[in-house]
């Protein structure tokens, strides 16, 4: 008898035993539900019930039993399933089942025991695991040798999918042996979702104002838009047109009608989530929505509430019928090669994705990001909605990975529309220096600025009168900002004094409004949604709502340059910045660049062509793909509530959840910034402090955090220059 688990007692006895065959029985059933959604139920019964095929051995018994030393117990599996069926790509999904998807390799270089799959594969161990595995009754399918995928991108995705299926399984029948049921699932059903929003929404059908109307007009196309046929969509409409709840009530419809197991809301920003997550929960229900991302904690300790073990259960896999995440958290799970982050993927298949603010997608990286949007619908029989008040052009580039999945609005009426949501008017300034800009600001009661830089904010804030003045930047730590934001919405309620300069954190999705906007010269689509802050509810003349375009006398960050080029290229000869036809100029502008502008690590060309010989490198491309480029670190301020979390890390506690908690009081600076505050002595890291993340450290006292700025950018020792 083989075994593939024991659950042991606190004093060492075994007190329940599970069978290979159990186990791999158990896991291959799972993953064969689990990958029909996308159709290839055959591969995820296989691969299930091929991925312990190595536990048949007394060397892996010895290790379960008696501790003995480690063995390999994936690369079985994997040689059977290429030996027999042909299938490279499930074979690698046994082989990384615990270490993560492998590169391929080099079928004709790499030597037996090499990490790549290839390497792997020449160990030629199979049948000696083939015979155990008859001698513990598992029998194997009859499925024939797989022909070679000819779309090598479209294999990665499938390859990741199934990786996913089958590590899920793996982790949830050891869970069910394990521990037994440990709460999870228990969801409302999407049509009973559906009709909760339905209900929500009832109250709104007799609008007594034009605006409302509008809104009113939006909702219901997107409601009888829901019966249209899975594919890829967009969802243009102006900033002010409720589309947050009008795609949701699309999602939602569309789900019910086709069958489709849940709704994924991606979204560029954290405290863009916050808000739309909150909204989400209201209508349907707290314990139906997931909110993941960095900044939010999740419990599985023992003595945690039972609705905090469920929802961190659920951001596992994210088996539940709503999930509201970040753009980051997506793609690069979609590009990962780790069982951690993999392991939600195959629960997108048959799900409708809304992309909000779907023009913050990075240009860097917009050919991946759009190449897995495409294969979610042509692949894995998703429904994609792009949805922003500023649509990005990106037909040819969805054409281009899915071919014959046309992309269509579900608010046809766009155009029209933008004229009549029309609530500001737009003015061009001559450059300004700082000073005169703060003294600009300061003539006026409630005011918004937005600026480039963080430090930009810093320094124009520092100008402002005390009174009702506010600064908003990522120097200042989450929790800190939501806590202003709270004041300065209060404050523009009361009709007070509210005088606000912020980085662009404010644009997408933040619910403020004010009467008069100043911004920055950038991209057109970020002066279009600090539009969107001013006269939002459509209470002031809209020729005394004014958003004033300018530019400072100092040059603007270079991760700005290329958006503020094509936006003045846009904007020549006085076009109006609201026009649908100047934002289709703007995005034609930066879409014209060539080579790997688009594709800055070469990720698809890595996996259509290989990389130095290397044939499908899921490894080095997870490694190497990060949506935001990053070269920050983490600073840990012990503000408030903050300090006893990095007291805990002190200590030596180290957990996810540790961690997710101390995301609200962390602060990310650039690499010059950190020097310069570790020359001064200002942080610990993780030489004083062992259980900090490399590259994090801990402020070391709150004289150089400002409750009203955030972190100083000129410690003591000299100045630290960052954006």
């Amino acid at each position: 008898m083989y075994y593939a688990h024991i659950r042991w007692d606190d004093r060492g006895a075994a007190i329940a035993s599970q069978t290979v065959a159990e186990h791999l029985s158990g896991t291959a059933a799972l993953s064969r539900a689990f990958a029909e959604a996308f159709g290839a139920g055959d591969d995820g019964e296989l691969i299930g019930l091929l991925h312990d095929l190595g536990k048949c051995t007394d060397g892996f018994q010895n290790r379960l039993l008696r501790d003995g030393p480690r063995v390999d117990h994936a690369t079985a599996g994997a040689v059977a399933c290429s030996k027999y069926y042909g299938r490279f790509e499930d074979a690698a999904c046994i082989a990384g089942h615990h270490s993560g998807l492998p590169d391929f390799g080099n079928v004709r270089t790499d030597c037996a025991g090499d990490a790549t799959l290839y390497g792997r594969l020449k160990k030629g161990i199979a049948e000696q695991y083939l015979e155990s595995c008859g001698e513990s009754g598992i029998t194997l399918p009859d499925l024939p040798r797989a022909a070679a995928q000819p779309d090598r991108l479209c294999a990665s995705f499938r390859t990741r999918m199934l990786y996913s299926c089958l590590v899920d399984a793996d982790f949830l029948d050891t869970e069910h042996f394990m521990d037994g049921d440990r709460g999870r699932g228990g969801y409302d059903d999407i049509p009973t979702l559906l009709a909760r929003l339905e209900k929500y929404i009832a109250p709104w059908q007799n609008p007594q104002n034009e605006l409302n109307r509008l809104r009113c007009d939006i909702l219901n196309t997107c409601l009888e838009a829901g019966a249209k046929a899975k594919g890829l969509y967009t969802l243009t409409v102006p900033t002010g047109g409720g589309k947050t709840v009008a795609s949701l009530a699309f999602a939602l419809r569309h789900a019910a009608v086709h069958g489709m197991q849940r709704v994924i809301y991606v979204i560029p920003y954290t405290s863009i989530i916050e808000q739309n997550a909150a909204v989400f929960r209201d209508i349907l229900g707290a314990a139906n929505v997931l909110e993941h991302h960095c900044g939010v904690q999740l419990d599985l300790s023992d003595g945690a509430p039972p609705e905090e073990v469920h929802r961190a259960l659920a951001a596992e896999n994210w088996d539940i019928p709503v999930v509201v995440t970040t753009a980051v958290q997506l793609f690069e799970s979609l590009y990962a090669n780790r069982s951690s982050r993999c392991r939600k993927l195959h629960n997108l298949a048959n799900s409708v994705i809304v992309f909000d603010e779907a023009q913050m997608l990075p240009l860097p990286h917009l050919r991946p990001c759009v190449a897995a949007m495409a294969s979610l619908t042509a692949q894995f029989r998703s429904t994609v909605v792009l949805c922003t008040a500023t649509q990005p052009s990106l037909g040819d580039l969805l054409a281009a990975y899915a071919p014959g999945w046309p992309v269509e609005e579900l608010c046809p009426q766009t155009a029209a529309l933008y004229e009549r949501f029309r609530r500001v008017t737009f003015r061009r300034e001559d450059a300004l220096e700082d000073s005169a800009l703060a003294g600009r600001l300061g003539e006026h009661r409630q005011v918004l600025c937005i600026v480039n830089s963080r430090r930009a904010a810093q320094r124009i804030y520092e100008l402002l009168p005390r009174e009702g003045s506010f600064h908003l930047s990522t120097l200042m730590i989450p929790a800190q900002r939501q806590a202003f934001l709270h004041k300065i919405r209060e404050r523009l309620r009361r009709g007070e004094v509210c005088r606000v300069v912020s980085t662009s954190l404010i644009e997408a999705g933040v619910d403020v409004d004010f009467p008069l906007v100043y911004r920055e010269m950038a991209g057109l689509d970020s002066i279009l949604q600090a539009a969107g802050r001013c006269n939002r509810e459509g209470k002031h003349p809209i020729d005394e709502s004014v958003v004033t375009i300018f530019e400072r006398t100092e040059p603007p960050p270079t991760l700005f340059r290329q958006a503020i080029g094509a936006a003045v290229e846009a904007l020549q000869g006085g076009r109006d910045p609201g026009a649908p036809e100047t934002m289709a100029r703007y995005f034609c502008s930066l879409r014209s660049l060539k080579g790997d502008a688009l594709d800055k690590n070469g990720v698809i060309r890595a996996f259509t062509e290989g990389v130095s010989g290397c044939d499908m490198p899921f490894q080095t491309v997870a490694e190497s793909f990060h949506l935001i480029e990053s070269n920050t670190h983490t600073v840990y301020v012990p503000f408030d509530e903050g300090s006893a979390l990095i007291e805990r890390l002190a200590a030596g506690e180290c957990s996810r959840a540790l961690y997710r908690a101390l995301g609200r009081y962390a602060v990310s600076v650039y690499e010059p910034h950190f020097q310069a505050l570790y020359a001064a002595g200002a942080i610990l890291t993780a030489q004083d402090v062992p259980t900090l993340d490399s590259g994090s450290a801990i402020l070391r006292g709150m004289s150089l955090y400002s409750e009203t700025m955030g972190l100083t950018l000129e410690p003591e020792t000299g100045k630290a220059l960052m954006i």
